[in-house]
């Protein structure tokens, strides 16, 4: 309560200053004054913004001649806040030009008016300056990445999105620089959040970055998408910097895929902007600027000094009249101290009343947030255990399945199959309701081929079609362009949930997928998608009840029976989408689902290439480690591996494998994650602080979106989820394995740092 009166008095003073400036003989310059520093600070904003263009071009010269006006401009507004933006934007150029000692003069400047100033925003800014500027020795990369931290902190606390942007941005370049890939690339998807508060450039770099990290992860294919994508937009806004930059890491992508004769033309582009860059930076038009500058500081010094005079001397002739000031201010202060005492006699039972419910809210939101954490550690604990036997139960089964001697048993191993890959899907559902519940579902936006999706969602029904003997026919409408981008994952959810009820539900009968066309534009395309079966239908009292969870509307019939999560899982993940879904169904005629989604338009992409099938004949001979507490996972993991004509050892603790792995030599490593006496991540980091090289895969149960970061973190290389598809298994060791060897990397050029 004493805080919020002393914020009225300061209120009521500034109120009389106003109003009795007049009569002290200074209210008509102080209009002036005011008039005259707003013209300035716009005059400010329109040389920064084109000071910017040209740092973003690369033209350090042309914005160090601007930075100098634009420092005059900050002295005539006395502004501590201008001013430290002045000093920040010349650092940077100074910077960029190699000049390290008065970028660093620069930036203690910046600093200082910064705290004069007493804002958040140039506070923040400063943390970013100081992990740039440690950021350029090797040896001050920790201090570097604790000011990025601190930086991030403070501009989240502000929720600015703009200071975030650029934030991520500087700390993806210096996690390249660390070679800590893993961390860069949590920053560039955080980075890509901020791309519409960042203009073409900011997308040019961050496009860029992403091109390099998928380069260094041998994620060619993508890699080399963003890179094009980035030389058509720089090429496009004159970002040579950019062109420089994605010439080069491009050069290095395409000599690692073995595309030499395209590697060279990449790099003779390269030493092309490279050559045109460097004529700007070592330009000698801004040497004898810097001098002048110097001196133009010298010159302000001395008015700052003059004047200090001046305004001494005006405080000793206004010192009566500031006298009589302060006794007027006294009195209203007097009066505005009784009003406000009676006032808060009135309110303070109001506040203790509110402090009552604000305890009891916190309470009840505490108590939520307990509930919410315990279902998700449930809910992951859960499928960790059920996820462990099913991994024996589905791979002994499909062992045994490929025995010729056990033909007359294959019906009921079909079966016990069956019911695996049926309890494995239970367990999949649960999950996913709980993320899209908790909000942890990333919306991941691609280009795709919608005619093709739909056949290959058709495709994967084709056994139950057959059982049931059904027709599938898909109608795609013409006027739907053939590719589109959207987020392909989610909508195959969808219509896979969808596909598979009508599928369950009707009986030599046919089953409908169609695509209509609701309005199609040069950049989008909104598009009507009908799923239409002829089975059994919905009784109408419970068409709004089957999108509960675990309802079932045909419980009675056996046949029918399932984990009653499909509709309520298409409703939510529609919902995330923007849209909803539509019903019409009539028991014994049939069921008509519909719903809406827009996505953007391309008239054409690259096609792609399969090159995920390697010849798994390569795998013949070599030595795997299998690092499993649980003896019968032991079991099918060696026999699957021995199929491919593999030698196996097997430890049963993380503790075993760093001892076996010191005295053996193994062309891989398939490590759990949760095992007695020392887990998977922990001897990891102990086995790479004497083997850098040697592949290590995590083959797990625990939920993988959840351990991702810590997986990749303790220094695996690959994640294999049981229970597994055994040629996708046999596929990730195989990639691993060969993945080892790669063409020497090239010196690195300097890069463009967000400011």
């Amino acid at each position: 309560m004493q805080n919020q009166i002393l914020e009225l008095l300061k209120t009521l003073f500034r109120f009389l200053l106003f109003f009795l400036f007049p009569f002290l003989g200074s209210g008509v310059l102080f209009a002036q004054d005011f008039d005259d520093s707003s013209s300035k600070k716009e005059r400010f904003l329109r040389l920064q913004d084109s000071s910017d263009t040209f740092y973003n071009e690369g033209e350090y010269r042309k914005a160090q001649y601007l930075n100098v006006t634009i420092l005059e401009l900050a002295f005539e507004i006395n502004d501590p806040y201008l001013i430290h933006k002045g000093y920040r934007n010349m650092g940077y150029d100074y910077l960029s030009l190699g000049d390290t000692i008065l970028a660093q003069e620069s930036f203690r400047k910046s600093a200082a008016n910064a705290k004069i100033s007493k804002n958040d925003t140039a506070k923040a800014v400063n943390y970013m300056d100081l992990a740039n500027i440690y950021s350029i020795q090797k040896d001050s990369l920790p201090k570097a990445f604790e000011y990025h931290d601190k930086s991030i902190e403070l501009f989240e606390k502000m929720d600015d999105s703009i200071g975030l942007a650029k934030a991520h941005y500087n700390t993806i370049l210096t996690a390249l620089e660390a070679e800590e890939y893993n961390r860069a690339y949590v920053h560039i998807i955080k980075a890509k959040k901020f791309i519409k508060f960042g203009d073409n450039a900011y997308e040019s770099g961050l496009n860029n970055l992403m091109a390099e990290y998928h380069s260094i992860k041998g994620n060619y294919e993508i890699a080399d998408q963003y890179f094009k994508k980035v030389i058509k937009e720089s090429k496009k806004n004159n970002y040579s910097l950019e062109l420089e930059n994605a010439y080069y890491y491009y050069s290095e992508s395409l000599y690692k895929q073995g595309k030499y004769k395209e590697a060279y033309e990449a790099k003779e582009k390269y030493d092309e902007y490279y050559e045109e860059n460097l004529e700007k930076r070592t330009s000698a038009e801004g040497e004898a600027l810097s001098a002048e500058f110097q001196m133009e500081e010298y010159r302000k010094d001395v008015r700052e000094a003059e004047i200090k005079n001046q305004l001494q001397a005006q405080i000793v002739e206004n010192k009566s009249k500031l006298n009589l000031f302060l006794l007027i201010v006294a009195f209203c202060i007097l009066i505005l101290f009784i009003v406000l005492f009676f006032a808060y006699r009135n309110r303070k039972e109001l506040v203790n009343e509110l402090k009552v419910k604000n305890k009891e809210y916190l309470k009840a939101k505490e108590e939520s947030e307990k509930l919410s954490k315990a279902k998700s550690k449930f809910f992951s604990t859960v499928s960790h255990e059920l996820r462990t036997p099913l991994y024996g139960v589905i791979g002994l089964s499909t062992i045994l399945l490929e025995d010729k001697s056990l033909v007359k048993h294959e019906k009921d191993l079909k079966s016990l199959k069956f019911s695996a890959d049926y309890l494995l899907a239970l367990i999949n559902d649960v999950l996913q309701i709980n993320k899209i519940d908790s909000k942890n579902l990333e919306d991941e936006q691609n280009s795709f081929d919608l005619r093709e999706l739909t056949r290959k969602i058709s495709s994967s029904f084709e056994y139950i079609r057959l059982q049931n003997n059904n027709r599938i026919h898909i109608h795609i409408s013409e006027a739907i362009p053939k590719y589109v981008s959207g987020n392909s994952v989610r909508l195959s959810q969808v219509l896979m949930n969808l596909l598979g009820n009508a599928c369950k539900f009707t009986e030599d009968g046919d089953i409908y997928l169609i695509a209509e066309s609701m309005g199609i534009t040069d950049a989008k395309a909104t598009i009507k998608f009908y799923i239409k079966d002829t089975g059994i239908g919905i009784p109408i009292e419970k068409q709004e009840s089957i999108f509960e969870e675990f309802f079932q509307a045909n419980s009675i019939n056996y046949n029918h029976q399932g984990t009653g999560l499909g509709l309520p899982i298409v409703k939510k993940l529609l919902a995330l989408a923007g849209s909803e879904i539509h019903l019409e169904s009539e028991s014994g005629k049939g069921s008509l689902f519909s719903f809406t989604l827009s996505f953007k338009v391309f008239e054409q992409i690259e096609e792609k290439k399969d090159t995920s099938i390697l010849d798994t004949a390569l795998l013949e001979g070599k030595k795997i480690l299998i690092v499993e507490d649980n003896r019968i996972n032991q079991t099918v993991t060696k026999k699957i591996l021995e199929k491919n004509l593999i030698t196996c050892d097997i430890v049963e603790n993380g503790e075993e494998a760093v001892t076996i792995a010191k005295k053996n030599t193994y062309d891989l490593i398939l490590m759990d994650i949760n095992m007695p006496v020392k887990n998977g991540m922990q001897a990891t980091k102990e086995i790479r602080e004497f083997n850098k090289t040697i592949p290590i895969v995590a083959l797990t149960a625990v939920e993988v979106e959840e351990m991702r970061h810590k997986i990749y973190d303790s220094g695996m290389n690959d994640i294999i989820v049981k229970p597994y598809d055994i040629t996708k298994f046999s596929q990730t060791i195989l990639k691993n394995i060969i993945s080892t060897d790669g063409p020497p990397k090239q010196l690195k050029n300097p890069r463009l740092r967000a400011v």
